[in-house]
């Protein structure tokens, strides 16, 4: 995994972690499977949701095509085993 998802990784966990509130955990969870998973105009139209201005939405596809780009499938299963790990946590 390049070093950009691992950073990536480690701070979708440290924000799981740090707050052990549910609520918080159900919408990083959907919000970061898109980001991983989904297609950038799910990830805009998600982003878009908490911030809809022009410069945020430009810079999400921007960062979204960037990780479709350089993330193998691999990669990306990896990225989710990690997740699932982090979400089956009693703290999450």
């Amino acid at each position: 995994m390049k070093p950009a998802g691992a950073l990536l990784l480690l701070c979708a966990a440290l924000l799981l972690i740090s707050g052990g509130d549910c609520k918080i955990c159900s919408s990083v969870k959907h919000d970061v499977t898109l980001f991983i998973k989904g297609t950038p105009d799910e990830y805009v139209q998600q982003v878009a949701q908490y911030r809809n201005e022009t410069i945020i939405l430009e810079n999400a596809r921007s960062l979204k095509e960037c990780v479709d780009a350089k993330f193998t499938e691999d990669d990306r299963t990896n990225a989710i085993n990690v997740l699932n790990k982090i979400y089956s946590s009693p703290l999450c």
